[in-house]
């Protein structure tokens, strides 16, 4: 039997700042944004304790502008998409590489503070 793994991530969290949204071409859009999801746990002295991790997320087309309209910082959201590595350079010349999530669906579980 043959098998195919699959790149897939799903995320529930909150976003840390509101998404940068940026144009290029005709009609497109990229936005990027940050969810930071939380795990509580009790350590070895029975004090609860938070690990929180933070997510680069990138969002492309359609759903880039809803996430312009609709979302902002302290929202919580659930999204699936794919992890994805990329790398640039930096002023300094220095090579940088980046994890990110291309997310692919977005579910708004809170609503846009007024």
């Amino acid at each position: 039997m043959k098998t195919s793994l699959k790149n897939s991530v799903r995320i529930i969290g909150n976003l840390g700042k509101d998404p940068e949204v940026k144009s290029f071409g005709i009609d497109q859009k990229i936005a990027k944004f940050s969810v930071a999801t939380t795990e509580t746990y009790k350590n070895a002295k029975g004090e609860k304790e938070q690990v929180t991790q933070w997510h680069n997320i990138v969002v492309f087309g359609k759903l880039a502008s809803v996430v312009e309209k609709y979302m902002q910082k302290g929202q919580q959201i659930a999204l699936e998409g794919q992890l994805t590595n990329r790398s640039y350079m930096d002023k300094s010349g220095n090579k940088k590489y980046i994890t990110e999530v291309r997310a692919n669906q977005i579910q708004m579980l809170s609503k846009k503070a007024s």
